[in-house]
This record gives structure tokens, sequence and C-alpha cells, in this order.
């Protein structure tokens, strides 16, 4: 089966990306990594080791010779120096977005079933404005499951946040407006000087029952 490419298509041209539909062998880890996965259950160990393969493909991508990836605080991959980045997982899915740090000062992704959020879920991550917004677009197309769109566009307005201000972020303090022409907009609630700003803009698409979130922080 044919897999549109999903990852490269929202995102500028000055990040790399790499993509897998399918998991790769676990001897393409190195052996600084295999520590870190050592008592994982099968399916985490194949997110793993397919995420950090996408992410040296990506990163060769931008002329980065192939290392090590360790993990970082909250499990954040720790990316070779002079690189930014991010990798996402879900189910049948696994993609690694970098990019110099010469000209990004950070990249977000993030993937997720196509599948609608439970009531439990929702209201745990989306203000009651976020929740009316949702029901209009769903009103206007309810072949899209826009409750995801927003959870998954929320993880990757984390991916850019932690790295750059190793602080958690959570749910409650980002307000996503998602657009259908397959951009959002993001509005931090809290401030940081290591962010420089309070507003995001991102890009989505919906693929072969997956959806994908981007941000890309260009350096000034």
């Amino acid at each position: 089966m044919v897999h549109r490419r999903m990852i490269s298509e929202i995102l500028p041209p000055w990040v790399a990306s790499a993509e897998k539909f399918g998991d790769v062998p676990e001897e393409t880890l190195f052996p600084e990594e295999r520590p870190l996965i050592a008592r994982a259950v099968d399916r985490r160990r194949r997110e793993f080791v397919t995420g950090r393969h996408c992410a040296r493909l990506a990163l060769a991508r931008i002329g980065v010779t192939p290392v090590p990836i360790p993990r970082g605080e909250r499990g954040a991959p720790v990316w070779p120096a002079g690189t930014v980045g991010s990798i996402t997982h879900c189910s049948g899915y696994r993609a690694a977005a970098v990019a110099s740090a010469d000209v990004a000062r950070a990249v977000g992704i993030d993937a997720e079933p196509h599948e609608p959020l439970s009531e439990e879920v929702l209201v745990t991550i989306a203000s009651p404005g976020e929740i009316a917004a949702l029901r209009a677009l769903g009103d206007a197309d309810g072949e899209v499951c826009w409750d995801r769109i927003l959870f998954s566009a929320k993880e990757s307005v984390y991916k850019v946040w932690f790295p750059l201000t190793g602080r958690w972020l959570d749910f409650s303090e980002a307000v996503v407006d998602i657009e259908p022409s397959g951009t959002f907009r993001a509005r931090l609630l809290v401030a940081d000087p290591a962010m420089g700003t309070r507003a995001l803009r991102g890009r989505w698409v919906v693929s072969d029952g997956h959806i994908a979130t981007s941000i890309a922080l260009p350096r000034p």
C-alpha cells in the first residue's frame, strides 16, 4: 500500500523529516540507546526504535552524521549539538522532524489516530470556548475528528514550549483555534522569556487514518 507523505506536507522547507508506516529492526539502534528500552513492552520498543531511525534519516538530510539520540528530561530526545527536532508515533505511524539551530528555534510535531476523543478526555484538554468551536467545525464538516486535531495541536505546542523553557505546559495553558484550511493558531496563556512569543501558528493534515500537526519556530 502506498501512503501519502504527511509530515513533510505540513513543514516549511528548512525543516527535514522522515516517516514510517511500519517498523524497522531493533538492530538499527545504537548500543548507547539499548538500555533506554531494556524494560519496555514490545509496543514501546517498536515505537522507540523506529522513531530513532526516522530521526537519523531526517538528520542525514541536513548533513548530520548518524549518532545516538539519548533521552533527556521528561523523556524528550536529546538532539545533536546545533540541531533541534521532534519525534512522534502512534499506531501505524512514526515520524521525526529536524532543523539546524541556525535557522530554527524549535520544531514540534505530533501524530494521532484519526478517531474522536472520549468526552472524558475532551473536557480535560479543551476549554468551554474551544469545545464550542469544535462543535461549529463539526457542523460544517462532520467527517473530520476536530477534537483529535485540537489534542494533537496542543501536543505540538508543548513540544515547542518544553525544549525552550524546560517547564511543563498544561493543556489549559494554551488556547488553539483550528482553521479548516489546514492551519491553526495557538495562544499561550502563560509567558516565558525563552519563548519570546505567546502566539504560535501551525499546520495540520488528515490522511490514511492519521492526523499530524506541526509547529516550526524560525530563528529571527
